[in-house]
């Protein structure tokens, strides 16, 4: 029924795969975001403690308007997050002193 809505709108549906490996996702505790005028760069790392070294477990390249719309998505949904499940708590935490290779230009 929504599909022959969707369709009498206008609107064209968009099928989405996932694969079992990409489901499980990947874990990560720290971003690091960087731009040029023409793309957002998100690297997502791995830092275990006790471990001096944390590892890149995946890269997403954004233009900024896309970049965008991912940060009023996200920001949408912690709204609706906090409002089911209450604040989120921040914690404070030192700077960690970053060795990240070569900048980057784009």
């Amino acid at each position: 029924m929504a599909e022959k809505e969707a369709q009498s709108k206008g609107q064209k549906q968009l099928n989405i795969e996932l694969d079992e490996q990409t489901a499980e996702g990947t874990y990560s505790n720290l971003a690091i975001i960087n731009h040029s005028v023409s793309e957002f760069v998100v690297d997502f790392i791995s830092v275990m403690p006790g471990r001096p070294k944390g590892k890149v477990k995946s890269r997403i390249i954004l233009t900024p308007q896309h970049a965008k719309k991912f940060l009023k998505a996200l920001t949408d949904n912690v709204q609706r997050f906090e409002e089911a499940n209450g604040h989120i708590k921040d914690y404070d935490q030192p700077p960690i002193p970053l060795n990240f290779g070569p900048t980057g230009e784009a």
